[in-house]
């Protein structure tokens, strides 16, 4: 769902990377009439992607949602309800009054969640009547909301609400731990999507959770794997008196001020994120 985002080409690359684990043998792109020609992009790109890879795996695109749940095993929402000229609103109006606007937290997240859980509401009655047996695998934002919204206000179970946060942690750490391909990495890692904390990291069966947790609190290390978050360090008090390594989402509960001063400036620049990314967007469909 909402297959004219640009992301639809890295999670299509995930899927190839792992067919052979995997077997797709239908994508459908799905997307509303204002998406119709980034979907066309979309489109044309993923196929060339999946004739590059050699895979048995057939792209359809439609923009009626009903028929392309007929039969599916997997479907996974990505959409932004409004487009980003709604998440420029989202930011740009709580800090036109001094509050933070964030599409994941903060007044920014709540605005975003009232538009899009209804939408999510929608598909998942589709998918009950239509592949009761599938599963929905939710990638909209604030995703922590919209799956709790899911499960509190809905009878469907078959619903996963993930984000990269987790992957940008194991990251990170097999960057500082230094850690090559035939290293084992285990990390113990919970919470709610955008704010989840790590407290044990295994290496080989052995955790070297004390070395890493050292090097975040004394800021030697930088635990921020989010590229559209300012990198500011947690406070050492923090860090050693919970024993967690937070993820940076979580600057905006610690450190509400310093990050709401920061984007205040970049608001007064005229630079809300949603602007950079549609900039961002515009490059990207053009170079394809």
């Amino acid at each position: 769902m909402a297959a004219a985002a640009a992301i639809t080409p890295e999670l299509l690359e995930g899927f190839l990377k792992r067919y052979h684990e995997l077997p797709v043998s239908e994508l459908w792109l799905v997307d509303v009439e204002e998406g119709q020609e980034k979907l066309d992009i979309i489109h044309a790109l993923c196929q060339r992607m999946v004739e590059k890879a050699g895979v048995p795996m057939k792209v359809y695109k439609t923009l009626d949602r009903r028929a392309a749940l007929q039969g599916a095993d997997f479907v996974t929402t990505q959409l932004r309800v409004g487009q980003l000229k709604a998440r420029e609103k989202d930011e740009r109006i709580p800090l036109s009054h001094g509050y933070l606007g964030q599409e994941t937290n903060g007044a920014g997240g709540l605005f975003k969640g009232l538009r899009t859980i209804p939408v999510i509401f929608d598909i998942v009655k589709d998918v009950q009547e239509i592949c009761p047996d599938a599963w929905i695998i939710n990638f909209t934002n604030p995703a922590g909301m919209v799956t709790e919204a899911v499960y509190r206000h809905t009878n469907f179970k078959r619903f996963i609400g993930v984000c990269n946060i987790p992957i940008g942690m194991k990251m990170f750490i097999t960057d500082v731990l230094q850690l090559s391909p035939s290293d084992e990495l285990n990390i113990d890692l919970f919470g709610l999507n955008h704010l989840v904390f790590v407290r044990d990291v295994l290496v080989n069966g052995v955790s070297r959770f004390d070395e890493l947790l050292d090097g975040v609190a004394s800021g030697r290390l930088t635990a921020n794997s989010v590229k559209n978050i300012f990198d500011l360090p947690f406070s050492e008090g923090l860090i050693r008196s919970l024993r967690l390594i937070p993820c940076s989402y979580l600057l905006y509960y610690f450190k509400p001020k310093e990050m709401l001063a920061i984007e205040m400036g970049e608001y007064y620049k005229g630079g809300a994120r949603a602007q950079v990314v549609q900039k961002v967007e515009k490059t990207a469909v053009r170079a394809v």
